[in-house]
């Protein structure tokens, strides 16, 4: 179907195997153009059925060696939450994905189901480069170049001083519910059998950071788009590492849209937690600009 330009955008309608738009998610998925030459972004409107779709939850710890990123997370942990339930209602798969601390869980269902999944051959060799507790999809410079965001300093936003990095975080937020019937894991291959298992074809990823984990964590981004899954992010459920100090010296909400954007050039589109519940995009409370992410 031709492209239909409404005002900056263009929309067309994708089906994606659906028995009834009832029993089906609505997404306007937003990506942006590769061509120099024509820049603005294209939306398509998909049609994915919820019981092939999985929610990845990334790193929402319980807290962090920012206080900025951990104050952050604590007022997006219970928006998340509502979003999250009304997506399980919908028959979407949660996999909860607090790295490195799945241990607090090993006596948890959640926990046992992604340990007892059976084993299922992905189509690439999943990444095993290891950084911070898990395995890591590195930044790939023949598919996306640098990131548009100087976070080599790790990204404190925190004013004056900067925070002390430590392994601050123990479980997964509290304000999250990990309900039955969810999964947990910080594993690439525990998360490929849950998706086999369960034929699952899309996959949701929100959480925290964006520039860091819900790139290059072996359940993330990067991995989940080479094993050849319908990727997509909820771009007003995350978060970046950036300091306003560090290029492109911007705040730190554009600094989180740009790179919104370098994933939706390079890897997948996004979209918006509205799509899921009919409520307006989340907006963090310190983001004073008058246009959002939307």
């Amino acid at each position: 179907m031709r492209n239909l330009p409404i005002s900056l955008f263009a929309i067309a309608l994708v089906s994606i195997t659906t028995s009834s738009w009832a029993e089906s998610l609505k997404l306007n998925l937003r990506s942006q153009s590769k061509n120099p030459a024509n820049p603005e972004a294209n939306i398509k409107r998909v049609i994915w059925e919820s019981g092939k779709t999985a929610l990845i939850i990334c790193d929402m710890w319980d807290d962090h060696w920012c206080k900025s990123a951990a104050s952050r997370v604590v007022e997006m942990a219970p928006v998340l939450n509502d979003i999250v339930k009304t997506a399980r209602a919908k028959g979407i798969f949660i996999i909860h994905a607090p790295s490195s601390v799945v241990d607090f869980y090993n006596d948890t269902s959640q926990r046992k189901l992604a340990q007892k999944s059976p084993f299922a051959k992905a189509p690439i060799k999943l990444s095993t480069s290891p950084r911070w507790g898990t395995a890591w999809c590195w930044t790939d410079g023949k598919r996306e170049g640098v990131l548009p965001i100087d976070d080599s300093d790790m990204g404190c936003s925190c004013k004056g001083k900067k925070c002390e990095i430590r392994e601050a975080w123990k479980r997964q937020n509290k304000l999250i519910e990990i309900a039955a019937g969810d999964a947990l894991t910080d594993n690439g291959q525990e998360t490929y059998n849950l998706l086999a298992e369960r034929k699952i074809d899309n996959v949701i990823l929100c959480g925290v950071h964006l520039n860091m984990c819900v790139l290059g964590r072996p359940f993330a981004i990067r991995q989940m788009v080479k094993v050849g899954k319908n990727v997509a992010l909820m771009r007003d459920m995350t978060d970046t590492m950036y300091n306003p100090e560090r290029p492109p010296g911007v705040d730190h909400f554009t600094g989180t849209d740009l790179v919104v954007k370098h994933i939706e050039k390079f890897w997948c589109p996004s979209f918006n937690s509205t799509d899921i519940t009919g409520k307006k995009a989340f907006r963090f409370t310190e983001d004073k600009r008058k246009k959002s992410r939307e």
